[in-house]
């Protein structure tokens, strides 16, 4: 996932570094015995894919001319064109293939270990982000236009934000693992929407950036940027290597490794530099290639078993081998022309993974199932309240929560508020109670059409997106008992996102909501059926949901990059997140599929409610799991592909909405009505706070989401505060 940004894909919940630890099981004896063949095997691969990537490209050299060049043969490296062709270009090329492939295997390997969680990824440290920020500001501000200046912003952005992440992390608890991944993420959300910002306002840096962020080995011109950075590389590969026996006694738990003489603090603070220093490079060489790191660690898992030596060797091959095969796929499968280097690996990536999740042997792997080790609420002891009424009629009666009947009221108002202040937000001059008579058709003609056509239609669009994304969330968190949950995960928003993209393409015409949903449930369907079904352990979900989105991702950015400037200037507004001409009639499907599902919802929230607590006691109360997850997902896909066919995806709603319904209303109820309110008011509050922040220039709504949810998501999720 790219952890595309955005919107940002949240990481899966790791255990805290204090919660008592299990010893890893030892390894099987069949891991002990194939070892070295594995690893010979691998090297004997990668030395087979560098021959072929030295002896593949646009010019007619073949491999016979370069094993003449290599041993020097009839005195063949004074050949002009060889030497330029072998010596200058591929060369340096193969060589930063293998370096970048195994210093990203190597960091995700190291991030996986020291958060103990298989689904750790780089750019969880927001290594990308801040990559990616750099080399923006030094397009859009300072102009920079060469390979060496985008290298040196690049690496310059990474190390900051890694450098934040360690700030936070260390700030409270030692820097535990958690924290370090939710530092990471909010980071790395803030700095994407910061990104968003500056791109959106300057067409060259999209231009520029559209490009580089796909990902290529094509501008390695010659030994100078490599051999600016191998320093930095030989640095955090011997930080890997030292930290290699310090992580084998974390993984024993904080207690026992202090035993055994080691600092666990210290210990993640130097992998944390490692995985810095490694991606950091990575990213400035090649630029910001994802799901590499968790592709290596998953295979050499697998091949490998979970010894944290073995694992990182095997990891750092692995990465090598993948991005040196992605980058000849790249050269040969468009000839004249490169395919983007990120593509190959998700297509390469995505099939490999999924294979390794549902075959037999990923039971050994290690693998706990993330919804269950979603960090425990501590909360506080309840005082003496007051009953809730109760309306009786007969021998009908109808409960009604007093604190969840204020919250509501309470949402409503403030929503109602926000209408109005939006509809005044806007170049005329019209006084706020002016336009709060315009809002209800009072008022001069004028002045009731301004308000009412073009401003109400956009606040209608953004309240119905709100609502079905706030929805969409509280049914996916209460569904995975897990407050980091969200749609994305099952790749929801990009499979929306890139089916809208396809069809404006085959069409010619933009705006075709009902692609949203077909995007939302195929890319659901997918999933469901590749990780085995509903009941399928919780990490063989998330992990085929990563690996989707990786493919939606990878085809979103080829969409945006093949298309003109101007064309894709306006569709990357839209993929951000963008209210910009909706009206009344984009956003009466999603009120006509709210006036359906909402009802739905909210006549499935007793019985799933009651899944909060173990299947089996479920069953006893006489719910069906099945079936009411199944209710539940179909519901969460449909209101979130809504969503996405009308504003796109918008970002951190459908995480923020639940979370704050439910501190409002208290954790007793399922805040069905309370998180659609919530998102409707996120949503017109990010559009209204987009429109008038910086006069003459629009935001859109989801860079604005984005850049204010990195910060609530750390607060939300290191809060010590409970309801």
């Amino acid at each position: 996932m790219t952890s595309s940004q955005a919107g940002v894909h949240e990481p899966p919940a790791v255990p805290e570094a204090e919660a008592p630890a299990t010893p890893p099981p030892a390894p099987p004896r069949a891991w002990r015995h194939r070892t070295w063949p594995v690893a010979t095997g691998a090297v004997l691969v990668l030395l087979a894919l560098a021959a072929l990537s030295l002896s593949v490209g646009a010019g007619e050299v073949g491999p016979g001319r370069v094993l003449d060049y290599l041993l020097d043969h009839d005195g063949a490296r004074t050949d002009g064109r060889l030497a330029l062709v072998i010596g200058e270009l591929r060369l340096p090329r193969t060589l930063t293939a293998l370096l970048v492939g195994a210093a990203l295997g190597v960091a995700g390997a190291q991030l996986q270990s020291v958060t103990r969680n298989p689904l750790a990824e780089t750019g969880l440290l927001g290594v990308n982000a801040g990559a990616s920020l750099g080399v923006v500001l030094g397009v859009s501000v300072l102009g920079v236009q060469t390979s060496y200046g985008y290298l040196a912003f690049a690496f310059g952005g990474a190390v900051l934000a890694s450098s934040l992440v360690l700030l936070i992390a260390g700030s409270r608890g030692g820097g535990s693992p958690m924290r370090l991944v939710l530092g990471g993420s909010a980071v790395g959300a803030t700095f994407g929407g910061i990104t968003g910002v500056l791109i959106v306002n300057s067409p060259e840096a999209y231009d520029r950036y559209r490009v580089w962020v796909l990902g290529s080995l094509a501008g390695v011109e010659g030994w100078t940027t490599l051999r600016q950075l191998a320093p930095v590389l030989g640095v955090g590969f011997l930080l890997a290597l030292l930290t290699t026996r310090p992580l084998t006694a974390l993984a024993l738990g904080d207690d026992l490794a202090r035993g055994l003489g080691h600092r666990p603090g210290a210990t993640r603070a130097a992998v944390a530099v490692a995985v810095t220093l490694l991606t950091a490079s990575a990213v400035a060489l090649a630029g910001p290639i994802s799901f590499l790191g968790l592709l290596a660690g998953f295979l050499a898992r697998a091949l490998a078993g979970p010894r944290t030596g073995r694992l990182t060797l095997f990891a750092g091959l692995f990465g090598a081998a993948v991005l040196t095969g992605a980058d000849v796929l790249a050269r040969v499968v468009a000839r004249p022309f490169e395919a983007p280097v990120s593509v190959i690996v998700a297509l390469i990536g995505a099939p490999a993974l999924i294979a390794i999740v549902r075959s037999r042997r990923s039971a050994a792997l290690a693998l706990g199932d993330p919804a269950a080790e979603a960090p425990a609420v501590r909360r506080s002891e309840p005082g003496p309240a007051a009953p809730d009424p109760v309306l009786r009629y007969g021998a009908w009666s109808l409960l009604l929560p007093r604190r969840a009947l204020l919250a509501g009221l309470g949402l409503a108002a403030a929503l109602l508020a926000a209408v109005v202040v939006s509809a005044h937000a806007g170049q005329s001059e019209l006084g706020l109670g002016t336009t709060f008579r315009a809002v209800f058709g009072q008022g001069e003609r004028l002045d009731v059409l301004l308000v009412q056509k073009f401003r109400l239609g956009r606040i209608v669009a953004g309240l119905a997106a709100g609502a079905a994304l706030g929805l969409a969330g509280c049914l996916t968190q209460t569904l995975a008992r897990n407050r980091l949950a969200t749609p994305e995960l099952l790749g929801v928003n990009d499979g929306a996102t890139a089916a809208v993209l396809i069809s404006a393409t085959a069409s010619g015409t933009f705006g075709a909501w009902w692609a949203g949903p077909l995007g939302a449930l195929a890319a659901v369907l997918v999933v469901t059926l590749v990780s085995g079904g509903l009941g399928a352990r919780g990490y063989r979900v998330l992990v085929v949901g990563l690996a989707m989105s990786a493919l939606a991702s990878a085809v979103i950015q080829v969409a945006l990059a093949r298309r003109s400037l101007n064309s894709a200037g306006s569709l990357y507004v839209w993929t951000s997140g963008s209210l910009n001409g909706r009206d009344y009639a984009i956003a009466t499907p999603v009120l006509i599929g709210l006036a359906v599902l909402v009802p739905i919802a909210l006549a499935v929230a007793r019985r799933l409610a009651v899944l909060r607590f173990d299947d089996s006691v479920a069953a006893s109360l006489g719910v069906d799991p099945g079936r009411v997850r199944l209710i539940c997902l179909l519901l969460a896909v449909a209101l979130a592909g809504l969503a996405v066919g009308v504003c796109g995806p918008v970002g951190f709603v459908a995480l923020a909405a639940p979370v704050l319904a439910a501190r409002l209303a208290g954790p007793a109820r399922v805040p069905v009505l309370g998180s659609a309110l919530t998102g409707a008011l996120l949503v017109v509050l990010a559009d209204t706070l987009g429109r008038v922040l910086i006069g003459g220039v629009e935001i859109p709504v989801g860079i604005v989401t984005t850049v204010l949810g990195g910060p609530f998501l750390l607060w939300v999720l290191l809060s010590r505060r409970t309801d």
